[in-house]
Order: structure tokens, then C-alpha cells, then sequence
């Protein structure tokens, strides 16, 4: 599988130095850098038990856009669309819709069956707002880039508790796997999921193949299983998998899978965000419900993007050697 990228439109447009402002109203358009976008439906309520509008979620995004911007630029975005809020139905879509604004890049990506999808990519402020526009709550970009489709710039594991596992035992295996990738020399990053569970990133140098990739998420996974049976397991298969084990999930390193991305909103009821955690935070007891729309732009302004290092090209782990 070989991936072929076009870009509609000549790089993204200038970053705002600050976020606009989403008027009240039914829709409006914004004229950001050059470009017109139109917001629709902003007043309908897409998270009832908190009181969120879709308003509320586009300004979410438009006030945390320069630390999300950089982790989801060159990478193909698979929709998930919620037109009706977190109550209504949703549906994924890949393939660009029809009648995009011509600003939108698109990564042309074959997939084994031989058709080819283009996906849309978020390189900028407008595009970001127009595919949240589209009731994409939570954005889900790919691992690899588009420029190489097969060769991933990070190894990753979602920790989901299986009930009636607590969160505090998904903690726990989080510290665990940290200092078991610490015995190999791989930093690692943690983010709540703003579901269930936790994610724990390993910047890697992009080189191996995502099957590979893949395959040493699941030594990795296994071996924390066989270290700690009674916290810990790799079974992906409901039916076999052990009640009250949080599953360390190596699975989502397949190609073609994705997982929320940092700073994403997620489509629970108190409209939580996939929020980055220090390892420090980890230890005292950070909570799933200690993010959400309405706290994570001030973090984010206070702290900056803890996420920073993933962007980096120099401190990257090399996998090669453990193949």
C-alpha cells in the first residue's frame, strides 16, 4: 500500500495570532486568513448534561488550535460525525465530501482492497473549524503522515479498564509501562483518553514498517501481562479476556486505525478532552473528569503543550534495533 497526496491549496493559511471569537447566533462566517468559513446550527445543543452548544465545542477548538494544530498537520483525518450532539446517532466517514471548500488538503491513501480514499487533512485554523463544523466531536487523525502511510512516527498503548477495574489500576499499569519502556531508553507521554482509560505515546523514529510497529506494541503488551497477570492483560478477544485486568491495548498500532487525538473532545456526557498529563499528575491521582471544554484552553494557556516533545525530530526512540 503506497500513499499519494495532493494538496488542494498552497500550504495552510497564516495562524491567527489569537482565537476568534464565534458570534451567538444560528451560523456566521469568519474570514480567517484569507479564507471564509461557514459555521452552521451553533446553537443546538450537542452535550445536554453540561449545557455544551456546538458553539461552545467550535470555540473549544478555535482557543486550543495552536497547540492542537502541530500534532494533526500532513496526517489523513477519518470523521466521525455526530450531526445531532452526543445523544444523537453518528456515523465515520474517510473519503472527503463533495462541495469542500477547495482549501482542504486531501491525502490520497490506497488502501489493500485497491481503492484509493481521500481523506482530509487539518493544516490550519479554517480547516480545523470547518470539520467540527461537520459535528466531528472528537478528531481522529492517523499515526503516519501522509507522505509515507506505512511508516508511523509513534508506538503507542490505550489502557482501558476492564470492569470492574478502577481508574486508580489504570494508573497504576500506566507507571508500570513507563518504566518498562524506561528499561529500553523510550520517553513516554501520557494523555487521559477523555473516555475510560489512558494513553501512553513513545515518539519513534519514523523507519520500521506500522505492521512492525504493530508487533513490538504487542511484545511490549505481552510481557507487561506475563510481569503482572493479576493488573495486566494483552487479550484482545472480549470472550477470553480476564474481568477486572486493565487491557493494555496494542491493537490500534494496526494500519489504517486511529485513536482520539490530543486536545480532541470526547463524545462523553460532561464533554471531556483528551488532555495531556505529567507523569508527576499520574502519580497524585489525575482523573478523567479533571478536563473538559470548559478548564483544558486555560490549562493549555498556563502550562503550554506537554505534547511538545512529539513534535520533535531530535530524542525520537529508535525501534530499528529491537525488530
Amino acid at each position: 500500500m503506497s500513499p499519494r497526496s495532493r494538496s488542494a491549496a498552497p500550504g495552510p493559511a497564516p495562524a491567527a495570532t489569537t482565537s476568534p471569537d464565534i458570534p451567538a447566533g444560528r451560523e456566521c462566517t469568519l474570514r480567517i486568513g484569507g479564507r471564509d468559513v461557514h459555521l452552521t446550527n451553533l446553537e443546538k445543543t450537542f452535550f445536554p448534561a453540561v449545557g455544551v452548544s456546538k458553539r461552545d465545542l467550535l470555540q473549544y477548538y478555535a482557543d486550543v488550535a495552536p497547540a492542537l494544530l502541530p500534532h494533526l498537520r500532513g496526517r489523513a483525518m477519518v470523521m466521525k460525525r455526530y450531526p445531532n450532539g452526543v445523544d444523537g446517532k453518528f456515523f465515520f466517514m474517510k473519503r472527503t465530501p463533495e462541495g469542500a471548500p477547495d482549501w482542504i488538503e486531501r491525502c490520497a491513501v490506497e488502501h489493500a482492497s485497491g481503492s484509493v480514499i481521500d481523506f482530509p487533512i487539518v493544516q490550519d485554523l479554517p480547516a480545523l473549524l470547518w470539520i467540527v463544523n461537520l459535528g466531528c466531536i472528537d478528531l481522529n487523525p492517523w499515526y503516519a503522515r501522509c507522505d509515507d502511510v506505512d511508516r508511523p512516527d509513534f508506538l503507542h498503548f490505550d489502557l482501558d479498564p476492564g470492569p470492574p477495574a478502577p481508574f486508580e489500576q489504570v494508573r497504576e499499569v500506566a507507571l508500570l509501562l513507563r518504566d518498562a519502556l524506561l528499561g529500553i531508553g523510550a520517553k513516554s507521554y501520557a494523555k487521559t483518553t477523555g473516555s475510560r482509560g489512558l494513553h501512553i505515546y513513545v515518539p519513534i523514529v519514523r523507519g520500521p514498517t506500522q505492521k512492525q510497529v504493530w508487533g513490538y506494541a504487542r511484545e511490549v503488551a505481552r510481557a507487561l501481562e506475563s510481569y503482572s497477570p493479576a493488573l495486566v492483560t494483552a487479550e484482545y478477544r472480549i470472550a477470553n479476556r480476564p474481568p477486572g485486568r486493565v487491557l493494555v491495548d496494542y491493537n490500534q498500532n494496526a494500519w489504517g486505525r486511529t485513536l482520539a487525538s490530543v486536545y480532541s473532545v470526547r463524545a462523553r456526557p460532561l464533554a471531556s478532552v483528551s488532555t495531556p498529563v505529567t507523569w508527576e499528575e499520574v502519580e497524585q491521582g489525575v482523573a478523567i473528569e479533571d478536563f473538559t471544554v470548559r478548564n483544558v484552553p486555560a490549562r493549555v494557556a498556563r502550562l503550554g503543550d506537554l505534547w511538545q516533545p512529539l513534535l520533535a525530530t531530535r530524542g525520537r526512540f529508535d525501534l530499528e534495533p529491537y525488530l
